[in-house]
């Protein structure tokens, strides 16, 4: 019987004393932790050095990690429903990609030249994306996406770049607001996401001073938020019309099918950037193109542009990336994927809709994120206090119950998540809402 069939032991039903209960109950149950926390932050701002996994009154610390699984300091275990923000598609401990490493490994590191398993991975991915002729590799999708904008001035000679409001590219490419210190300083215009409209406007306004619109078919730490198939189309008809380089930031959304989000949708770009989870976790970025653009970078032609990097290359990435596209997530396994995560957000959401609760689901695949506000969800928003203290609360119940994702309230499914996982899952969300009715807003009026 579900949660929501049964009278449940109503909790706390004032929000601000409900948190501060959650987080008492959280510190109580990991002082390894807690202590963990209180060195770092002796010789680290903040305690830690990547602000994503920064969250009161101090982080959970992991210590090990097994397939979906995971373990912290204190010796509890947790369902990985994170997947290390997609990075990690094949979990913690898939045995021939380790195994790849572990013999690349053997063979020495920093080896300052080419290898064989380069052009391998590269005709993997040549072979997969629609859009992508050639490609060369980066250490992340923040430098994926930097290059393809390098690219894409090169080869236009024109320097602004057309980004959305709330789409993140990575560390120095974020625009939750317009303006932002750790922003790389280079000439930007903005538009809204969802709106084919303004984003034609947009586009034919900037007309021949724009270099590339930089996009994401689906918002990922946006809130997991799609494109429709008609922003899309806008995007590729505009920038045909006046010449700016289409770049697809598929370094999250990739992992929908073989060829990705463009092959899905059918509305292929002129560039693409991917992530870490095609070298099976491992330090890894790419962007590739048209080969008329990616000719910027060829090295045989004179006055081509430099593109440098120690580990762009580096042995075990390029070992572990041809096991990984080359024997493992091959389309039967991104298909059986994609729909495992369909499946689970239509769960989700069936059970909100059947509860009356201002609380949903949005996303595509085996990517998701909660939302606590009633609506369609298609662009970004600014959340209120309410919704960002449910989101909070969320969170520390979903680690109470074992369950362990993005303090945003994302979940990127790994591989070796199984049907059982998921609905492990939909109970912990259906005994959310049990237990925190009286908390979640919308409910009295839908009767």
């Amino acid at each position: 019987m579900s949660p929501l069939d049964e009278p449940a032991l109503r909790r706390n039903s004032d929000l601000e004393a409900a948190l501060a209960e959650a987080r008492e109950a959280y510190a109580a149950r990991l002082p390894r932790s807690a202590a963990i926390h209180a060195r770092a932050r002796e010789v680290m701002p903040g305690g830690n050095t990547r602000s994503v996994l920064f969250y009161t009154p101090f982080p959970t610390a992991m210590v090990r990690g097994e397939g979906c699984r995971l373990w912290d300091a204190d010796g509890n275990e947790y369902l990985d429903l994170l997947g290390e923000y997609t990075a990690g598609l094949f979990g913690h401990s898939e045995p021939r990609i380790i195994e790849a490493v572990k013999a690349a490994l053997d063979g020495g590191i920093n080896l300052a030249s080419v290898g064989e398993k380069e052009a391998e991975l590269a005709g993997l991915i040549v072979g997969r994306f629609p859009s992508i002729e050639q490609v060369r590799f980066t250490n992340s999708g923040t430098e994926a996406n930097l290059m393809a904008l390098a690219a894409a001035r090169g080869f236009t000679g024109r320097t602004k770049t057309l980004v959305m409001r709330g789409g993140y590219h990575g560390g120095v490419l974020t625009f939750a607001n317009e303006r932002s210190a750790v922003n790389v300083p280079i000439p930007l215009a903005f538009s809204d996401y969802n709106d084919p409209a303004a984003v034609t406007r947009d586009i034919l306004a900037e007309g021949d001073t724009l270099a590339a619109v930089l996009v994401e078919p689906m918002l990922g730490s946006g809130g997991c938020i799609p494109a429709s198939l008609e922003f899309l189309t806008a995007l590729r008809a505009a920038t045909r019309q006046t010449g700016a380089v289409l770049i697809f930031d598929e370094v999250m959304t990739s992992r929908h099918g073989a060829g990705g989000l463009q092959q899905r949708t059918e509305v292929i770009p002129d560039m693409t950037t991917l992530g870490k989870y095609m070298a099976g976790g491992m330090s890894f970025g790419a962007f590739g193109g048209r080969a008329e653009i990616m000719a910027i970078f060829d090295g045989h032609r004179p006055g081509t542009l430099p593109h440098a990097g120690t580990f762009n290359n580096n042995v075990w990435s390029m070992a572990a990336g041809c096991v990984a596209m080359g024997e493992i997530f091959d389309a039967t396994a991104a298909e059986a994927l994609y729909a495992r995560g369909e499946a689970l957000r239509d769960a989700l959401n069936s059970a909100c809709v059947r509860a009356g609760v201002a609380l949903q689901f949005t996303g595509r695949g085996s990517m998701l994120t909660v939302h606590f506000r009633d609506g369609v969800i298609d662009r970004p928003y600014a959340a209120s206090q309410a919704e960002d203290r449910l989101r909070e609360l969320f969170f520390f119940d979903m680690l109470a119950a074992g369950i362990y994702l993005a303090r945003r309230g994302m979940v990127a499914l790994s591989l070796p998540v199984t049907d059982a996982d998921c609905a492990r899952y939909i109970a912990a969300v259906e005994e959310f809402i049990a237990a925190r009715r009286p908390l979640l807003a919308g409910e009295a009026g839908r009767g």
